[in-house]
């Protein structure tokens, strides 16, 4: 299935499975301890609900789940963009930490992929290259 070295693609998985859970913890202490809009923690904690919900998927190397996630994860790259230009402080460096750890995720995710990637295209190549010469027959 791949021509990826093991210990690189099994890398690949440990940093794409650890920088979606640093990222949970990452909302959880910003919009609870760090830096709440509000005082004693703020409602917008609840974001973190999109990301609790694939953490099993990927957990257990699903590739429907990784690949989901990595157009989940764009939504908290936006997030990410607009507060760490438009606020300061601490909020600004949670923003920018939630960039950085969403940057991460995608890359790491998409080349994990791209072994299966390869190999569901060959697959496919070879399925339409037997249906057309039974066609031709």
């Amino acid at each position: 299935m791949t021509d990826m070295n093991p210990r690189l693609h099994h890398s690949l998985y440990i940093t794409a499975l650890a920088s979606m859970i640093a990222l949970i913890v990452l909302c959880i202490a910003w919009e609870t301890v760090v830096a709440p809009l509000r005082p004693g923690g703020s409602w917008l904690v609840i974001k973190v609900i999109p990301l609790l919900i694939p953490l099993r998927g990927i957990w257990k190397r699903d590739v429907y789940t990784l690949q989901w996630s990595s157009m989940l994860i764009l939504l908290f790259l936006a997030e990410g963009s607009v507060r760490a230009t438009t606020e300061h402080g601490w909020s600004q460096i949670m923003a920018i930490g939630e960039v950085l750890l969403v940057c991460l995720f995608f890359v790491s995710t998409l080349l994990y992929l791209r072994p299966f990637k390869k190999a569901a295209k060959k697959l496919a190549r070879e399925a339409i290259s037997k249906a057309s010469e039974s066609v031709h027959e």
